[in-house]
């Protein structure tokens, strides 16, 4: 019997789509990747998708999980290979409560979270402009970090436990909610951040936290990160350590978000280096908007800040993030760029993009660049757009920017994944050691290769 056909014996002819359907599938939210899948199945229980796998295990038929298909590095590229969409596994299975956790299935949308927690008077803290299609096994798949990564962690922290279908469609069990568990290996990490090449995420424990009473979110001018960096440190003491995002826009950015989007252009005429900050307390009665604009008064009083503009309504915060949020949307307006997502030192931010500059006009005079970053945890997202299309300018690129940032301690990737596009900084960068490690677990638990092949490993 043909593979497709008895795929529909296992989920239903309904949820294996063929043709036209599945090439509804065959590209990237980027537009960087296109593809044309062998079909797209949808199984709907952890069970079906282990049936799905154990037949793609016997038959060698590769597999590409998929999720809110919103990253940025080709992790979802399936040419020839069967697309298994996660989409109708959206079963809240439990919510604690009093634990403050929740067992949810790998299809729940990241926004969708956001509502169930707050109806409990709880958060989850994880949160990024594609909350609104981005989904767990997604999110879990790449370690997503966002904005609230400061406070919060990124979303390995956010997670306790997890269920696992392996490559030959055993399901590993591993939906904890301990804090606490030292009895060997742990497998949990180990899922999180693979990008489906060693296992599919059907479910996930995830912590949930008490939701802030009152948030204080405003956006500060200053002259260089160096002051950035001394007005985090202060907020943070000021605050008992509430600082829940720290967000860099430089004056370039606000100058394109201005052209493509006017409603949202800066308040004040655009500084150097422009700080989005935003404190929350969880304490009755505490007043987070005064004791931010007495710590800004002070930075103000010392020269640290220049301008500061404090959300004084919901609306008002509403459009200050929405200035944020818009990053992805103002960045991928062209095909030719080069998008780089590294990690640094805080204190050499400022360093990376002193040498960063005038290397990119080395390689490329008329090139562009675009900044923007989550500042408090040093992760900067750098793009760049040549003056020409040229996959080779492209590379040397992306390579100068992986080498600087490496240069300077830093990852050349910081919550994006590796997918296909960081494949080859993986091999120049990533230590030998580290890398035989990482081949030798694939071996062992993906023995045929067949999930999410050609993604991370070089």
């Amino acid at each position: 019997m043909d593979l497709l056909d008895r795929l529909s014996e296992i989920l239903g002819p309904a949820q294996v789509l063929r043709g036209a359907d599945a090439l509804a599938h065959g590209r990237d939210w980027t537009g960087h990747y296109a593809w044309e899948p062998m079909a797209v199945v949808r199984p709907g229980t952890t069970e079906e998708v282990a049936a799905v796998l154990r037949l793609a295990q016997e038959t060698g038929t590769p597999v590409v999980p998929l999720g809110g298909n919103t990253g940025l590095n080709g992790g979802t590229c399936a040419q020839g290979a069967l697309m298994l969409s996660l989409a109708r596994m959206t079963r809240i299975r439990d919510l604690n409560p009093a634990a403050r956790t929740v067992v949810v299935e790998a299809g729940v949308v990241l926004e969708t979270l956001h509502t169930l927690a707050a109806l409990q008077g709880l958060a989850f803290p994880l949160t990024f402009g594609a909350k609104g299609s981005a989904m767990v096994g997604g999110f879990l798949s790449t370690n997503a970090g966002g904005s609230n990564v400061l406070r919060y962690g990124s979303a390995r922290a956010l997670c306790l436990g997890l269920e696992v279908v392996l490559a030959d469609g055993r399901i590993w069990n591993g939906l904890t909610g301990l804090h606490k568990d030292n009895t060997g290996y742990d497998l949990r990490d180990l899922m999180i951040g693979a990008e489906g090449t060693l296992g599919i995420i059907t479910a996930a424990v995830l912590k949930l936290v008490p939701a802030a009473t009152a948030h204080a979110t405003a956006l500060v001018g200053l002259d260089s990160l160096s002051e950035a960096l001394k007005l985090l440190n202060t907020v943070q003491a000021g605050t008992g350590g509430a600082v829940e995002a720290f967000e860099f826009m430089p004056d370039r950015y606000m100058a394109r978000l201005a052209r493509l989007k006017p409603a949202l252009a800066c308040p004040y005429a655009p500084r150097p280096v422009n700080v989005l900050i935003e404190t929350g307390t969880t304490v009755p009665g505490a007043d987070p908007i005064g004791a931010l604009e007495e710590l800004l008064a002070g930075a103000m009083d010392a020269n640290h800040v220049t301008e500061a503009v404090i959300a004084q309504s919901a609306a008002q915060r509403r459009k200050l993030w929405e200035m944020r949020e818009s990053a992805a949307e103002i960045t991928f307006t062209t095909p030719d760029i080069v998008d780089c997502d590294i990690a640094l030192p805080l204190d050499r931010l400022e360093t990376f993009l002193a040498r960063m500059t005038p290397a990119l006009a080395a390689l490329d005079p008329g090139a562009e660049e675009l900044v923007i970053a989550h500042l408090g945890d040093g992760n900067i997202h750098y793009t760049a757009y040549p003056s020409r299309s040229d996959p080779d300018l492209a590379q040397a690129i992306r390579a100068k920017v992986s080498a600087e940032a490496v240069n300077l301690g830093g990852s050349f990737s910081a919550e994006h994944g590796v997918g296909i596009s960081k494949r080859a900084t993986m091999a120049a960068h990533k230590d030998p050691v580290a890398l035989a490690m990482m081949a030798a677990i694939k071996a062992a638990l993906d023995p045929k290769g067949i999930l999410n092949p050609g993604k991370v490993l070089p």
